[in-house]
């Protein structure tokens, strides 16, 4: 069985810097014999986290049914999620703020005090793609240890990795 590698581009630039970037991890990794899935999230039809908690309450999964239903399946499958995004604003896009807000359907719904936190299976990791127009980059570099904590702690992502340094332009 091959490792399923699921790349989510949160860029509304299909060409830009880190879709190159996110590319070249992709291609390496089918080089080695993973399956990949790329998924550009700018040509998607969803909505953000609506705070319902029906995916505590009534389903295991995200309740909405849009073009982000796929992804977010995809992702529960997957044994490595890429995620690639520019910094505006000093955040990640809103495309991949969206998804990242859904990925809350993972979280168990006792995640406060159970010792599980997460539905997804163990042993996933995630590898962040981000470029900054900025020169400096340590002005952004709270952005990776946000995300590590939350993907780590409550998703149940087991490692997490950083690529960045390339500049949008």
């Amino acid at each position: 069985m091959s490792m399923k590698t699921v790349c989510v581009l949160g860029s509304p630039r299909a060409e830009g810097n880190r879709a190159f970037v996110a590319k070249h991890f992709c291609n390496a990794a089918e080089k080695l014999g993973a399956e990949v899935r790329t998924l550009a999230l700018n040509n998607l039809q969803y909505r953000g986290c609506q705070g319902c908690w029906a995916c505590k309450t009534k389903a295991d999964a995200c309740i909405l049914k849009d073009d982000l239903s796929e992804v977010l399946e995809a992702v529960r499958e997957a044994d490595v999620l890429v995620m690639a995004s520019p910094v505006y604003a000093g955040e990640v896009s809103s495309q991949l703020n969206g998804f990242i807000d859904r990925t809350f359907c993972y979280v168990v719904p006792d995640y406060l005090i159970n010792q599980k936190k997460t539905r997804l299976a163990p042993g996933q990791a995630v590898v962040l793609v981000l470029t900054q127009a900025h020169p400096d980059e340590e002005v952004f570099a709270d952005i990776f240890p946000r995300y590590e904590f939350f993907f780590k702690n409550y998703i149940g992502f087991d490692e997490s990795y950083l690529t960045s340094g390339l500049r949008s332009a």
